[in-house]
């Protein structure tokens, strides 16, 4: 039979119990929570006069410490190869990074999402740091369980893992059998993370207007906004009841969008706390065990298709969607369904912005220029005096779009510098909501690239807006005003964000990845010179 709660909710089959999220105790402690949590912002996102000294002495020291030994062998010309000074690089990197702690492992672990965007090395190396970072001793584990669930450990459990499944940023995982006799993990904070969090967050706050003008693609990136995404998202991530929430709120989306790819592990009604969260023990094959997936018969094209739609759907109907994927945060169940882990940071669109993304997405696939730059302006990306003409002229979107792969490096690199230079003067920033689902959508570059590298690009994007229109367009074009049967689909737009001419129909992963390698090695020749 059908557990009950999977009428509402993305759970398993097999149930360790039945949720009624309306007697969830703790769910009716969330709305309290986040505006606590909200109204610790001010403090930690005000620039101190003067800076957390000890602690940017140690940020300064732990960093220097780790570089200088690289720096002087770079100097000296001691590295075989550019690719081995930046391995090495990568790596004291990510030794630095796990001293400093939790806000710069999260810094690390979006890095770790950018497949394409950051030198290859540095990525494969800060992927460590989403489910490999030191473990805290079991005995401070214990202190932590027995601390917030009031019992000894004993006393909950038959038996719990001293060596965690898994241990990241924020908290690690064990695993664990309850007196009930059920399978469950038990996600545990570090015990230090909340005060060591908010000093890094000072120093941020310290930092980030000095970056601003100062560094080119750092004012793309909006650092003041960076530290504000932050702090709004690691301090809910502190409060473990939040996460819960959260994973109740998306298992409810995905069953309202009858999105059975994707399963949500059970939090437990009781073992709830704010640094403890017991759930449901889920097992599969990781993101990345593209030949274990394959060999269990697991259609890894559709695996993709699943999380793409669902991951659409989520933000443009319900405004709402996980904000932190990566390998480590997801696995593939034997039955081919996803499970969807680790919910500390979720997106939340609300009013104008979500009506905003629609907007940019509508308008993205209809070839609407003038839309999705309107649409941009109105999600935060620039002001809202913004001239949108002007823009269009300066950025050439009205002229047919070059091939990159016909420009030399020089001419790349121009190129890159001209944009860069038109979005500056305009006060081009990243919104926080725009910087987490432009993080997923990286990483679902990432996993197309291993799971379905021959999977046809334009070909999924037609059949996904198609689907789109089918299932939902009547309340698309009711929210947008607009009459969806006269909505014509046009990927010339998509194909010029791709690089090609509105006559190439077809474009697999792996002929992109073609594509960037040549662009990329261009521009890096041209540098090198």
């Amino acid at each position: 039979m059908t557990p009950d709660d999977r009428a509402w909710g993305a759970f398993s089959d097999n149930p360790p119990w039945i949720l009624d999220r309306d007697t969830v105790i703790w769910r009716g402690l969330v709305e309290g929570l986040r505006a606590e949590a909200r109204s610790q912002l001010p403090a930690l996102l005000t620039a101190p006069r003067i800076p957390p000294v000890r602690r940017l002495v140690v940020v300064v020291f732990t960093v220097g410490k780790a570089l200088a030994p690289w720096w002087w062998k770079r100097r000296r010309n001691k590295y075989a190869s550019p690719e081995a000074s930046r391995a090495d690089l990568s790596l004291r990197m990510r030794q630095a990074i796990e001293r400093l702690g939790s806000t710069y492992i999260k810094l690390a672990q979006i890095i770790s999402s950018g497949e394409g965007l950051f030198p290859a090395e540095l990525v494969e190396e800060f992927k460590r740091c989403r489910d490999q970072v030191p473990a805290e001793t079991f005995d401070d584990v214990r202190l932590v369980v027995e601390g917030d669930l009031g019992a000894r450990i004993e006393d909950v459990f038959t038996s719990f893992s001293t060596t965690p499944i898994a241990a990241a940023s924020i908290a690690q995982v064990h695993a664990a059998v309850l007196r009930t006799g059920e399978s469950v993990v038990v996600k545990v904070q570090r015990p230090q993370v909340g005060v060591l969090v908010r000093k890094d967050l000072k120093v941020m706050a310290w930092m980030a207007p000095f970056l601003v003008g100062r560094i080119k693609i750092a004012a793309l990136a909006n650092p003041p906004a960076l530290v504000e995404l932050f702090a709004e998202t690691i301090v809910e991530e502190l409060d473990f009841r939040l996460e819960a929430s959260n994973m109740l709120d998306i298992a409810g989306i995905l069953a309202d969008l009858k999105q059975d790819g994707y399963v949500i592990p059970r939090p437990h009604a009781e073992l709830v706390t704010r640094r403890v969260i017991v759930m449901e023990r889920l097992e599969g094959f990781k993101f990345d065990d593209v030949a274990g997936m394959k060999d269990a018969g697991i259609d890894t094209e559709a695996v993709i298709r699943t999380g793409m739609v669902a991951f659409m759907e989520g933000a443009l109907l319900y405004g709402v969607f996980h904000g932190d994927l990566h390998g480590g945060n997801l696995f593939v169940m034997r039955d081919g369904r996803t499970a969807l882990l680790d919910f500390g940071i979720v997106g939340r669109l609300t009013g104008i912005r979500r009506m905003a993304f629609l907007r940019l997405m509508l308008s993205a696939t209809t070839n609407d220029v003038k839309g999705q730059i309107t649409a941009l302006r109105d999600l935060g990306a620039l002001p809202m005096d913004t001239d949108i003409d002007a823009v269009i002229k300066d950025l050439r979107l009205d002229q047919v779009a070059i091939d990159p792969t016909t420009l030399s490096g020089e001419q790349l690199v121009q190129e890159v510098q001209r944009i860069v230079k038109a979005l500056l003067a305009y006060g081009a920033r990243m919104p926080k909501e725009l910087m987490l689902y432009v993080k997923n959508m990286v990483f679902l570059d990432g996993a197309i690239a291993r799971l379905a590298p021959d999977l046809d690009l334009l070909g999924e994007i037609a059949n996904i807006s198609m689907l789109f229109a089918q299932r939902h367009g009547e309340q698309l074009g009711r929210e947008l005003g607009i009459d969806p049967t006269q909505v014509e689909i046009n990927l010339d737009s998509v194909k010029a964000g791709l690089g090609v001419g509105s006559d190439v129909n077809t474009m697999t992963y792996r002929d992109l990845q073609k594509r960037r390698e040549i662009i990329q090695k261009r521009m890096r020749d041209h540098v090198a010179r």
